[in-house]
């Protein structure tokens, strides 16, 4: 509980719609919002400013804080159809690129059309559709959160990110976020997830989103960590995808394919569920390396095989496949991630 006894002088802030700067006593003062006209009849501090409404190609500030401090919590919800045209992107102590640039649904572990519950502990997604991030996000002078709306219409957008004000230690790493996207994925069938130079920092996590577009099983291509001097060969290789993500022999469980959902690791979308090494199938799961960070000193770099089999018993590079991840790290210094 992260000796959640302990006094030690930090003070709780909180932004949303209600109170946009989470200055102290300044929550529930609207008098004009997304829920004036409900409360018409009750007046000022029941809830007239619950949501904003973002409107299409605009990009809109959530948060802009003054550190130090340490974001503990987002909550946000909207349209579920759009969260793949949604970009999240922020900014740490006044870099002048973000440090996370993800589609909106990505980060949330839903890189899919179809919503995904997760219970995880950094990401969970509750009915129908609370988006919440508990990934600790510090930060020494300054943090900006932005929202941009890629779609062709207007969506109402309601969230609350809630911080705490306290002095962040200099060895503090700065939370990435990057999502890239191969589609198709190309020869050699190998995704890269992510390059980071610099440090020190750890990995901490990664989501993935595929659709194999072959039959058969699709999952036994490996992860691969270059750690610093790494070259030719990576210090840490998997067996397999599902092994990744902590499954086995194909998520078959009966010639089913099982969603699970557990703390570190899960696969939580499988569409359509009642069907089995289909081509379109797709497929979202996630692994939190949280009691086991991959720590680097200097640079990183993950790439993960799209594998299948061929009806000889060979491999077969699903080079045809739609593979996308989102790699999560803590860094030293804020750099700067490509956007979507």
């Amino acid at each position: 509980m992260q000796e959640i006894w302990h006094l030690d002088g930090r003070r709780t802030r909180s932004i949303s719609p209600e109170n946009p700067t989470g200055a102290p006593g300044a929550g529930g003062r609207a008098i004009a919002g997304t829920g004036a006209f409900a409360a018409a009849g009750l007046g000022r501090g029941w809830k007239v400013s619950p949501s904003i409404d973002l409107e299409p190609g605009q990009t809109i500030t959530l948060a802009d804080i003054a550190g130090p401090g340490v974001i503990r919590h987002f909550w946000l919800t909207t349209d579920r159809s759009l969260l793949q045209h949604f970009t999240l992107q922020m900014y740490w102590d006044g870099a002048p690129e973000p440090a996370v640039a993800v589609p909106l649904g990505d980060f949330f572990c839903n890189g899919w059309d179809q919503l995904a519950l997760v219970n995880s502990q950094m990401v969970v997604v509750a009915p129908a559709g609370g988006l919440n991030s508990y990934w600790p996000m510090p930060f020494g002078t300054h943090a900006l959160i932005t929202l941009h709306n890629g779609a062709e219409r207007a969506a109402p957008v309601y969230y609350q990110i809630t911080y705490t004000e306290e002095d962040v230690p200099e060895t503090s790493g700065y939370l990435h976020a990057c999502w890239r996207c191969s589609d198709p994925l190309g020869s050699p069938a190998v995704h890269p997830l992510v390059e980071v130079t610099g440090g020190p920092g750890r990995y901490v996590g990664t989501y993935l989103a595929i659709e194999p577009r072959a039959l058969g099983w699709w999952g036994e291509g490996e992860l691969k960590f270059y750690l610093d001097d790494d070259t030719e060969f990576p210090t840490i290789c998997g067996t397999g995808t599902e092994d990744y993500f902590g499954g086995a022999w194909n998520f078959d469980l009966g010639g089913m394919q099982l969603p699970y959902s557990t703390p570190y690791l899960g696969l939580v979308q499988v569409q359509p569920r009642e069907r089995i090494y289909e081509p379109q199938q797709r497929f979202g799961m996630y692994r939190w390396h949280i009691p086991d960070p991959i720590c680097f000193d200097h640079s990183l770099s993950a790439t993960i095989q799209a594998l299948g089999w061929r009806e000889d018993g060979h491999y077969l590079p699903l080079e045809h496949a739609h593979v996308a991840t989102t790699a999560f790290w803590y860094q030293s210094h804020p750099a700067s991630t490509p956007l979507p």
